[in-house]
């Protein structure tokens, strides 16, 4: 009984979230042209935390009589 009872606290914790390096790469796309990649390292975050900093966004700017549109996609890994 004590072999299962410390089994299934062991199978417990493993799946606790855990922390560990996570990585959140993302790419800016302005007015339809794609800009290098960046990334960004998350190390010994939860996975709710880095997921919570790694997010998709759109900025819009007007200089003069042109608008600019940027598109930040993030993918967290």
């Amino acid at each position: 009984m004590k072999k299962v009872l410390f089994i299934a606290v062991v199978a417990v914790a493993s799946l606790a979230s855990c922390k560990k390096d996570r990585t959140c790469t993302c790419t800016q796309t302005v007015n339809g042209v794609a800009g290098t990649p960046s990334v960004t390292v998350y190390n010994d975050a939860k996975k709710g935390e880095a997921k919570a900093n790694c997010v998709n966004y759109t900025q819009t700017q007007t200089v003069g009589s042109t608008t600019y549109t940027a598109v930040t996609t993030c993918e967290l890994k």
